[in-house]
């Protein structure tokens, strides 16, 4: 557990952990892609920050208590970062796996600090050097690599996979939610008692779609294997990851901890292959060579 008071000048510490962060992270999308027969994307998303929430909470009831003026005053931003990091990047990526492999949600999701660094500049008018142009260029086009399968008749008919597009449009707001936890107003809060009421919001979004599906048919979950799914996404990307990604961005800045996702396809597609059965074909090494180096020339600022 990553608590507030840990010290930001360890640099050992700190990225000592970010590596091991996309390791964490990458086992929400092999449970997820595992669970996607068992668990509708929403009910599996909500049970995950519930269970997330309630992990936390032995560690954040004080801190809760002690900032709860703060975190009142900053709600609405809360309830937007509930949306984007828990609500977007929960079940919206469930629904995407459910209709994609595990190693292309992977690869697709490596690009989001692209987006952090669009976002940085766009909103708030950071530059922008011709190295991570570059950078960017080649990342696009090994994302474009995955999303066509290597096929440009698909690019040219414009025939994409529904699952690799939800899993895009997750990685833009997975940015956006790195980005917004830098504002000034949150620079205050303990970390952990501000990622548990930024869980509570994200599960207070997902309720209503998740009671939706489960009064069409799903039912709540029952079966021992979905609940060890949600216990894993609960436990592993969910706290343990999510705690080290805002240590991170508290001590290094969003744009520099992102660049440690590059490392997150790379992960996962070992994971794939060994736990999901799953075959890494030549647009995923085409997609290696062009997103990983990509990413890290249009992410790391020195």
């Amino acid at each position: 557990m990553i608590h507030s008071d840990a010290n930001p000048r360890n640099p050992w510490l700190t990225y000592g952990l970010l590596a091991v962060m996309p390791l964490l992270f990458s086992s929400n999308i092999i449970i997820g892609r595992a669970a996607s027969s068992m668990l509708e994307p929403a009910t599996m998303a909500f049970f995950r920050w519930v269970v997330a929430f309630l992990i936390l909470l032995p560690f954040t009831w004080k801190g809760l208590r002690d900032n709860r003026e703060q975190l009142a005053g900053q709600l609405p931003l809360l309830v937007l970062l509930g949306i984007l990091g828990m609500g977007i990047c929960g079940a919206v990526v469930y629904l995407g796996l459910s209709e994609t492999q595990a190693t292309n949600a992977a690869l697709i999701y490596a690009t989001s600090p692209l987006f952090i660094v669009l976002i940085d500049r766009v909103f708030f008018g950071r530059t922008i050097t011709a190295r991570q142009i570059l950078g960017i260029a080649l990342a696009f086009t090994g994302m474009s690599l995955i999303l066509m399968k290597g096929s440009l008749a698909k690019l040219f008919a414009m025939q994409f996979n529904q699952g690799d597009i939800l899993i895009g449009i997750a990685s833009i707001s997975w940015a956006a939610y790195s980005t917004l936890q830098k504002h000034k107003s949150l620079s205050g809060i303990p970390i952990l008692p501000l990622f548990s009421t930024i869980i509570a919001m994200g599960a207070l979004v997902l309720a209503p779609f998740a009671l939706w599906e489960i009064t069409q048919g799903a039912g709540i979950p029952v079966e021992p294997m979905a609940w060890a799914s949600i216990f894993g996404v609960a436990l592993l990307p969910s706290v343990l990851a999510f705690s080290i990604y805002k240590f991170g961005i508290k001590t290094i800045g969003p744009s520099q901890t992102g660049v440690f996702l590059y490392f997150m396809p790379v992960y996962a597609a070992l994971l794939a292959v060994l736990f999901l059965g799953e075959h890494l074909q030549t647009y995923h090494l085409f997609g290696f060579l062009f997103v990983l180096p990509g990413v890290m020339m249009a992410a790391y600022r020195h």
